[in-house]
């Protein structure tokens, strides 16, 4: 069973995609994939947690900044862990619709 939710993680798909994609963006597809694993995962906060450290990891040029910087990930987390599944979607989905506008853009995202 852990062979199967191994398969279908961002860190598979963009593993597969280094081998089947040319000319595509691997990193941005990653980041990605791992704001919509995060958003799946929401009952699992440490599961959240470390996907959004692993977003913090990766740094955009396009906004000199972190994806995820740390004090968004703090308060993601904090929300889950009181409870408010809908705020943190809302959190999330933001922070995935900045990050795509900027690397859409080629420019920093408001």
């Amino acid at each position: 069973m852990a062979d199967e939710t191994r398969a279908g993680s961002a860190g598979d798909r963009a593993y597969r995609r280094g081998f089947t994609t040319k000319g595509v963006d691997k990193a941005a597809d990653y980041a990605v994939d791992l704001f919509h694993e995060a958003e799946q995962n929401l009952g699992d906060v440490d599961r959240v947690n470390r996907i959004l450290l692993e977003l913090g990891r990766f740094y955009n040029p396009l906004t000199d900044a972190a994806i995820v910087p740390l004090a968004m990930r703090q308060r993601i987390v904090d929300t889950l862990q009181r409870g408010h599944r809908e705020e943190a979607t809302t959190l999330l989905r933001d922070l995935l619709a900045a990050y795509t506008r900027a690397a859409d853009r080629g420019a920093p995202a408001p």
